[in-house]
């Protein structure tokens, strides 16, 4: 489990300290898939950071499957417990070949070859890149080149992962793509897994989301109260789903119930049907 118990983290620039998180308690168990929603500036990323170990707290502490961050020794391991993945996908490469990329991470781990090979392959074909393995990445699109770095991660074997905005640079098909690969990994593994997004959408299948603002999370709910309540929606500045609004629109003219609320658009087919 991870675990953070009020914590506080501040930046110091030219001897002024900023907040960004601020009394913040968060937990995320293995197999829990956990959506973290809010605006920029509003403590996300530093949070990400913070269970990964690149930050420590300035008070409070990050615990990570009982291991400390604030120990040098124990926070070497967090990170390598935590795999994090970022919102530019070129910032993540350093090979000319996509399964020389996958295959970095483990090669720093020190696993011997076949080892290594083993993990680039399952990796790959966990994410549906297996036939791009002697690909240069710069020749994939952007939903392929994040997948790859999804890759990269997996083949160090987390038990947890964070993906922070890692659609947010993606055209509709490279985040349907990316979503997909939560799906089967939901499936496929006991990861745990927070996904930090400013879009509602992605939280869909999502086992709890937590509103974040001025360094705390203010609120959390299930993803069908959440995209289902107005007032809710315009409490914490958030688009209405588009399945949902689709929904609206067709209640609003009578052609499904008010109480009914779709999971996929092939159930709205069949509704209307």
């Amino acid at each position: 489990m991870i675990r953070l118990d009020q914590v506080s983290f501040s930046y110091i620039n030219e001897q002024v300290s900023r907040s960004a998180v601020h009394d913040l308690s968060f937990t995320l168990e293995a197999g829990q898939l956990v959506a973290l929603l809010g605006a920029n500036g509003s403590g996300k990323s530093t949070l990400a950071r913070l269970i990964k170990g690149r930050l420590l707290p300035g008070k409070g502490n990050v615990v990570v499957d009982g291991l400390n961050t604030r120990d040098k020794i124990q926070r070497s391991q967090v990170q390598n417990l935590v795999g994090l993945v970022g919102p530019v996908p070129d910032h993540q490469f350093i090979s000319n070949l996509v399964a020389d990329d996958v295959a970095f991470g483990p090669q720093n781990l020190g696993l011997e070859r076949a080892e290594i090979n083993r993990r680039v392959d399952a990796a790959l074909k966990m994410v549906s890149m297996e036939d791009y393995a002697q690909y240069p990445p710069y020749l994939l699109s952007g939903g392929q080149k994040q997948r790859v770095c999804l890759a990269g991660i997996l083949a160090m074997q987390p038990r947890y992962l964070i993906l922070d905005e890692a659609t947010s640079m993606l055209d509709p098909e490279g985040r349907g793509q990316v979503m997909q690969v939560l799906a089967r990994l939901r499936q496929e593994s006991n990861l745990g897994i927070l996904l930090i997004t400013q879009n509602l959408d992605e939280a869909q299948m999502a086992d709890r989301v937590d509103i974040m603002q001025q360094g705390k999370i203010v609120a959390n709910f299930c993803f069908r109260e959440l995209a289902a309540s107005p007032h809710l929606l315009r409490q914490y500045n958030l688009e209405e789903p588009p399945l949902f609004h689709l929904a609206s629109v067709l209640k609003s003219q009578g052609l499904l119930p008010h109480d009914w609320y779709p999971d996929s658009l092939d159930q709205v087919v069949k509704a209307l049907c």
